[in-house]
């Protein structure tokens, strides 16, 4: 950070001073939740994570010699719900210091993420855009239409609209009904937090939404912020930026490895077989979580002596069902051997997302987290027309029928369609089964929740979906809590043992420097999806 009015680490600090009494830190980016786990990638990685956020607040909380923390959000891009976990690290940090966090385009995340500090300053020329959440999804049905291309949709059930942008040409009944009850639920919490952060009343941060306001001066006036200034009118003599003051900060003190750790394992991504990827150009496939790497790592925690409980943090929106089903399977095998499983859920924990968690034995979940969509969803894209209107003519050769059934140039025959609807009915009946088991409910009533319905974090409590609402920090003192180990105890992000000449890790970072780790999508790869529609995004 490189602000000309603060000065730099070489310039002396006022007399009598030996240490600075207040630090600068910048918040910018999005915030994923963990450090990479191996060590090649995490020297390499450059994306502030909320991992390393925490860490750094604690150790700032620990600074005897420091008096407060100004908290500058720049180019802040994080959602809801890495915004809620941070409000809460600075809530912590708060308890300990004075905190003044400095908004200067003030959004409905950042303002929730700043109310963990003490105060919220911005410029008088601030921009407010506090003006409630929304969605919006493209249906693209009638433009394929247009040019020759339908799409089969199979779906378990109604609420199940995974496929339905491609489909359709509008937003049916039940997708509708089930979106605005989860903006209404963000919405209401959203309006809790800030609530109870700011001392007002729901009904007045309420009116945040209803009224819009359009100034730092009417924020002031509304009570959004504490007090209007410009950044120079913030800081002192004594101030410095957080890079200037690292080596005065003690490190977190931890229990002893001997009294055993947590192990931390990511299901970030699409979730699919093989090996995880990390594609530099989302269109081809972006960020996948292999139901190979997931597995190997929870062998690893289950295998190593001094792990004691393994949280899995899950930041998914689904995808194969046979991918998600072999993860869940090696969950309920940690769980048999006594290592308490704590499943964490980021800002998407759904379908498939959902399914590998259900074997947990307890599970946190944000209130701003899109979870549920228990459901199941099949489908091809169908160029019969667009095949005709070029000129192509794909002839093929098969002796059943179902050998072709995943084949574009046609539509399922009847045949085909009874197969694939028989297939995700069983694997329905499987993803309700799994979720009542682990979740001590009636397959019937999981039958209700589901219906590949979403719901938010908080409407998943209330319906027994998750056990308490929180982040990876309650996650882990909870697996601390179930396992015996104290709070504190080291934490680790198990991954799958190197196999090979080269470390695994090597092996995958070359693989990716090469650019060789290209996916095309789900098909045909896995015919039956647990799948969240991509297109959701909570604005």
């Amino acid at each position: 950070m490189n602000l000309p009015f603060l000065k730099k680490s070489g310039d002396a600090l006022p007399q009598g001073v030996s240490r600075p009494t207040w630090v600068v830190l910048d918040l910018a980016g999005d915030y994923p939740a963990l450090n990479p786990g191996n060590p090649l990638a995490a020297l390499l990685n450059r994306q502030e994570t909320l991992e390393g956020l925490t860490a750094r607040l604690e150790r700032l909380e620990r600074a005897e010699w420091l008096h407060g923390v100004l908290v500058r959000f720049g180019a802040y891009s994080a959602g809801l719900a890495t915004s809620r976990a941070i409000r809460d690290a600075l809530a912590r940090l708060s308890e300990h210091k004075r905190t003044v966090a400095f908004v200067s385009s003030l959004g409905m995340p950042n303002l929730l993420a700043a109310s963990g500090a003490g105060e919220i300053v911005s410029p008088e020329s601030a921009e407010v855009n506090v003006l409630g959440l929304g969605m919006e999804v493209t249906y693209l049905g009638a433009f394929l239409k247009r040019h020759g291309v339908t799409f089969e949709n199979l779906r378990i059930r109604e609420y199940k609209s995974a496929l339905t942008r491609f489909s359709d040409d509008q937003m049916d009944p039940h997708n509708r009904e089930q979106l605005t009850r989860l903006l209404d639920s963000m919405e209401g919490s959203w309006a809790e937090d800030l609530a109870a952060a700011r001392g007002l009343s729901v009904d007045a941060v309420r009116g945040w939404l209803d009224h819009p306001v359009s100034s730092a001066t009417a924020a002031l006036q509304a009570g959004l912020i504490d007090r209007v200034a410009y950044e120079d009118e913030l800081v002192g003599p004594a101030t410095r930026p957080m890079g200037a003051v690292l080596d005065l900060l003690k490190p977190a003190g931890r229990a002893g490895r001997r009294a055993g750790r947590v192990a931390v394992v990511p299901v970030v991504g699409t979730i699919m077989t093989g090996r995880s990827q990390r594609n530099p150009l989302p269109i081809f496939g972006g960020v996948t979580a292999g139901s190979d790497t997931v597995v190997a790592a929870l062998k690893r925690a289950g295998q190593d002596e001094q792990t004691k409980a393994v949280v899995l943090y899950v930041d998914s929106g689904g995808g194969s069902a046979l991918a998600s089903d072999l993860i869940w399977r090696e969950v309920s095998v940690l769980e048999g051997l006594g290592k308490p499983v704590v499943a964490v859920m980021g800002g998407v924990a759904a379908s498939g997302g959902y399914y590998v968690l259900a074997g947990a034995r307890h599970v946190v979940a944000s209130p701003y987290t899109i979870t549920g969509s228990i459901g199941v969803v099949s489908g091809k894209p169908v160029l019969e027309e667009f095949n005709r209107r070029q000129g192509l003519n794909p002839e093929a050769v098969t002796r059943h029928d179902a050998g072709l059934i995943y084949s574009p140039s046609r539509p399922f025959s009847a045949s085909q369609r009874e197969l694939m609807e028989r297939s995700i009915e069983e694997v329905y009946d499987r993803f309700t089964a799994r979720v009542a088991q682990g979740r001590g409910l009636t397959q019937e009533r999981v039958n209700e929740l589901g219906r590949g319905r979403i719901w938010s974090g908080q409407d998943a409590l209330q319906h027994g979906l998750v056990d308490e609402l929180g982040d990876l920090h309650t996650g882990i003192r909870r697996a601390c809590e179930l396992s015996g180990l104290p709070y504190g105890a080291p934490t680790w992000t198990a991954t799958p043992k190197a196999r090979g000449p080269l470390p695994e890790f090597v092996q995958e970072a070359g693989r990716e420097a090469a650019g060789l780790t290209l996916t095309a999508g789900l098909w045909p790869e896995s015919g039956v999806l647990m799948l969240l529609d991509s297109d959701l995004r909570v604005r």
